[in-house]
């Protein structure tokens, strides 16, 4: 499709040196010409941070799979140009998943352009904000929500507990879980911010350790289910401790990628493990997804959990994120 050619485009852009070196910069002599192929052109009115935002801004291995590179895994805005009949001027739109900022240029920019199927039309009543104060935790979550759901498990078969609970995933997940009824446990390595999970809805605080220094690969049961974020030994101690027919959610490797346990919590108590996917969910559920995140979110994620910064604070952040240093949710205007 033909393009505006007085657009200018703002983005921070990852290069890598012959020896590997990742370098970011801040560029405003972009055009749309410098984009990427795709059928939509979109106007970003915001980002998100996330933990693999984080990996790629700082150049760790595994993430960003070519150079350069505009990181930013989430955007949310408005469509300016289409050449998809799905999408016209003025449709106001989010993306996340899909490779976008790893393989394909993302949303730290004021301008990104996209294939049509990778984006969603944003639900009624969802601002650009609020779309990105979600995000791909925010959606990661309640995929995790709703497989738990699929899977039978309801409120009345006991406690749900949450790793990773001070982070973007888990504290939109105990949110989530809370408002649906659950009984909630948040596992956390920042013990200091029993306060505010107690204020999105958890019954208790445990400290990370609780579950990592599980041993046994049968422990005393205790929850019906679990929401992973973290992965490693706090995944093998929440195998070890679920309820016999209850299952976990797993959708992170903030601890670990690693998971050393054994068959027995799943051959002799019928728990399951549950794989989440957010990247390459398809269009269909996705649209269920973020219809049930734009009714249900509390108000509380909303108003306690989020935190506005601009594009240029971006390198600061990523090196919190992967100190565990920032709570909730973090939206980037850029």
């Amino acid at each position: 499709m033909t393009q505006p050619s007085d657009v200018q485009v703002r983005a921070l852009v990852l290069t890598q040196s012959e020896d590997r070196k990742v370098t970011a910069t801040f560029r405003d002599d972009l055009t749309v010409d410098d984009l990427p192929e795709g059928e939509v052109l979109v106007s970003v009115e915001a980002s998100s941070l996330n933990y693999k935002d984080g990996l790629a801004v700082l150049g760790r291995p595994g993430v960003v799979r070519k150079y350069p590179m505009v990181p930013g895994i989430d955007l949310a805005g408005s469509v300016l140009e289409s050449s998809d009949a799905r999408f016209k001027a003025g449709d106001a739109v989010l993306l996340t998943g899909w490779g976008v900022g790893e393989g394909h240029w993302g949303g730290y920019a004021s301008h990104a352009r996209v294939k049509a199927d990778w984006l969603t039309h944003r639900p009624a009543g969802m601002d650009a904000k609020k779309a990105m104060a979600l995000g791909t935790a925010g959606f990661t979550a309640m995929m995790a929500v709703m497989a738990l759901e699929d899977h039978g498990l309801t409120p009345d078969m006991g406690e749900a507990l949450v790793t990773g609970a001070s982070g973007g995933v888990g504290s939109v997940a105990v949110a989530l879980l809370a408002q649906a009824g659950w009984t909630v446990v948040a596992s956390t390595g920042r013990t200091e911010e029993e306060s505010y999970l107690k204020s999105l809805g958890a019954h208790e605080v445990i400290a990370r350790s609780v579950l990592s220094d599980l041993k046994r690969p049968l422990e005393k049961e205790r929850f019906a289910a679990g929401i992973d974020s973290v992965g490693g030994t706090t995944l093998a101690g929440l195998l070890a401790c679920t309820r016999r027919a209850g299952a976990v959610a797993a959708c992170g490797l903030a601890q670990s990628a690693e998971l050393h346990t054994t068959v027995l919590p799943f051959i002799l108590r019928g728990v399951a493990l549950l794989g989440i996917d957010s990247v390459m969910c398809p269009p269909e559920r996705r649209e269920r997804v973020w219809a049930r995140l734009n009714s249900e979110v509390p108000q509380v994620l909303l108003q306690e959990g989020v935190h506005e910064h601009s594009l240029s604070e971006v390198q600061t952040l990523a090196e919190q994120i992967l100190a565990g240093q920032v709570r909730g949710r973090t939206v980037i205007i850029p």
